[in-house]
């Protein structure tokens, strides 16, 4: 059977010695489509939509740093505890979405104190600009040819050329659709139901399909954590298993609360 194969330069552009890469591209898109979504619910809302670029400074921060450390401390950790001047060498290449995402909530909290908003609500709003922001980022890890899935025989795989000849699951692009899906459908819900009343449902609901999707699709990605090879589970599904808890925490409460009080 033939299959699909994917052989993109990872640079999008080369120009008099300066080159900008796939990757870099669609993360500041993927940062610019968040914003933009923050921005659109702001307005509607009536809040200042000037506080929002410190948002956007603290949210970079907070997921780039996040996203690093959990990478060298939950995925490597013996490589990086001996050398760890490269835990600063961003540059290499290891970014890891469960960090990246406690670091979106810090810096979320942070930025809470200051424009003394309910955090909850926040949260509600964030979520909705991450998911779309998921999307982005896993679209430009497909350019990389990286986080690759397991090898299959299934009619959609793909090729990677630039790392082997192995059809494999294009398991970027199975988190990907599932970001957009969700990202969707929390739109549609945040428009046309009363969920965002209930402060925390929406972001619950939020972290119940993200990390059930990524639980689920682990099954089907090479396992990256070089200790975990013999794990039943890989580490992204051990570290997924928190955010649901939360998740499904936060979705019920407030509905929970609702009802004893109509008692």
């Amino acid at each position: 059977m033939d299959h699909f194969i994917w052989n993109i330069d990872p640079v999008l552009i080369s120009f008099m010695g300066l080159k900008v890469h796939w990757y870099g591209a669609l993360f500041a898109t993927a940062i610019a489509c968040g914003f933009q979504v923050m921005k659109r619910i702001y307005i509607k809302e009536g809040h200042d939509v000037e506080s929002l670029d410190n948002l956007l400074i603290y949210c970079v921060v907070g997921i780039i740093v996040g996203a690093r450390l959990a990478h060298c401390f939950f995925y490597d950790p013996a490589y990086y505890f001996s050398h760890p001047l490269k835990i600063f060498a961003i540059w290499e290449g290891g970014l890891a979405s469960h960090g990246g995402g406690l670091g979106a909530i810090l810096a979320l909290f942070y930025y809470h104190k200051k424009v003394k908003m309910p955090f909850l609500y926040l949260l509600d709003r964030l979520a909705i600009a991450t998911a779309i922001f998921g999307f982005f980022v896993r679209m430009a890890n497909f350019m990389n040819s990286e986080i690759l899935g397991l090898p299959t025989t299934a009619p959609w795989a793909i090729i990677f050329e630039r790392v082997d000849m192995l059809p494999r699951h294009p398991a970027q692009l199975y988190e990907a659709f599932a970001y957009l899906a969700i990202f969707i459908g929390l739109s549609a819900i945040f428009k046309y139901t009363r969920m965002k009343q209930k402060e925390g449902a929406i972001f619950g609901l939020f972290l119940c399909l993200v990390f059930g999707a990524r639980f689920a699709i682990e099954f089907v990605k090479v396992k990256q954590a070089v200790y975990a090879d013999d794990w039943v589970m890989s580490a992204g599904q051990m570290l997924s298993i928190p955010f649901l808890v939360v998740g499904i925490a936060l979705l019920v409460m407030p509905y929970i609360k609702s009802n004893r009080a109509a008692q």
